[in-house]
């Protein structure tokens, strides 16, 4: 099976399509439940821990004329550094709505970026240059300050701390249109339907496909276990939106009629939107060798910084102005990145972002510690 490789111990592979209803043409055809899929307008993602269903889903990717691409597959993850790290993974989990799992916290649908805490050995009291972002329902961000026992502050009045001093923009969304109740809007537009068995779940995916084809607007279309999550990216649901403002609303309410004909419900909880931030004093350069080094592009909107994943499975990422004199450029940041890849992509990862400009802090068989040039780290990794 060569166009599968092992990601963060799971089985996963790419598939370029030419739309959405050509991606969920496979997706009809997959017989076996606990397969993730996260279906794209350009291809779609699929990941098994069972060689069994690999080759199924292999041979029926043939059939239907599908072309795997491999060398695309990443996974993008936050990892901090804490004095006391269970103080500060309690904070980040409440704050994500995110699951203790053997790697660290997880999105249980393993939809946003895994996030661990390590040990740190020596002081670094500044804040990071490195910050988050994150929008869940209205509920939830309540929710989240409570427990945080903090009034949130600064500039837009959403910011929370954890115990050492590290900042998320804790963000709360609301409910997209009273055309669309079911769906909320966390910087991207997003619903969640529970399902009850793979026919049902299928169905809603082929349903949605479609209406989203017809539309001309992609979608984030993500099959789990436990159902389907519709996602529009962000602020792509925004009046100045290509297909956005009344034009999504209206697609929405379809894609949300559907599900109601199927007999689903929505539930709000597991809606999510994380972003990270960079503060760089040439936002230029950094932009270029993150673009770089991760495959994202720039958004083409003016005044607006953001580079994404053209395949929308990793998180956006953002820059902001920082002075030159700011004493945090001297000070190492608590948060890093972590880039999971496959074995034979490790390298040309690394030499890729050598010739943007990076440089090696350390290395070993398994990982490659790399440093941009104004100190934000990303640690490459090829561990199963």
């Amino acid at each position: 099976m060569t166009e599968w490789r092992l990601v963060e111990g799971t089985l996963t592979t790419w598939y370029d399509a030419s739309s959405h209803a050509a991606g969920a043409a496979l997706v009809e055809r997959l017989a076996a439940t606990g397969v993730d899929v996260d279906l794209r307008a350009n291809g779609l993602r699929l990941r098994t821990r069972d060689e069994e269903s690999a080759g199924e889903i292999s041979k029926a990717a043939h059939d239907l004329g599908l072309t795997a691409d491999p060398s695309v597959l990443q996974e993008v993850r936050l990892a901090f550094e804490a004095s006391d790290p269970v103080a500060v993974t309690t904070f980040w989990r409440t704050a994500l709505g995110y699951a203790d799992t053997s790697d660290g916290l997880q999105d249980p649908l393993r939809r946003d970026p895994t996030v661990s805490v390590h040990q740190l050995t020596d002081s670094r009291p500044l804040r990071n240059r490195i910050h988050v972002d994150v929008v869940r329902p209205s509920d939830a961000v309540d929710a989240v300050r409570a427990a945080s026992g903090q009034e949130p502050y600064g500039a837009w009045g959403v910011a929370l701390a954890d115990p050492e001093g590290n900042e998320a923009d804790v963000v709360p969304g609301d409910q997209l249109s009273p055309e669309a109740t079911d769906w909320w809007a966390n910087f991207a537009a997003m619903v969640f339907y529970p399902t009850t068995s793979s026919t049902q779940a299928s169905r809603l995916v082929s349903a949605v496909a479609k209406l989203a084809d017809d539309a001309n607007t992609p979608l984030q279309i993500d099959l789990r276990p436990a159902g389907v999550m519709i996602d529009g990216s962000k602020d792509q649901w925004e009046d100045d939106a290509p297909n956005g403002g009344a034009a999504f609303v209206e697609l929405a309410r379809r894609i949300q009629d559907a599900a109601h004909e199927l007999g689903l419900a929505p539930d709000p909880q597991p809606l999510r939107f994380v972003q990270f931030g960079i503060d760089a004093v040439d936002a230029d350069v950094l932009s270029t060798l993150w673009r770089t080094l991760l495959g994202y592009q720039p958004d083409p909107r003016e005044q607006v910084s953001d580079i994404y994943d053209p395949r929308r499975l990793n998180p956006v990422l953002f820059f902001q102005q920082l002075d030159a004199n700011d004493e945090r450029t001297k000070q190492r940041n608590r948060i890093h990145f972590e880039l999971v890849v496959p074995q034979d992509q490790a390298q040309a990862r690394i030499d890729t972002a050598l010739s943007a400009g990076g440089r090696v802090l350390d290395r070993s068989d398994q990982h490659c510690l790399l440093s941009d040039p104004e100190g934000n780290e990303i640690d490459i990794l090829t561990v199963h």
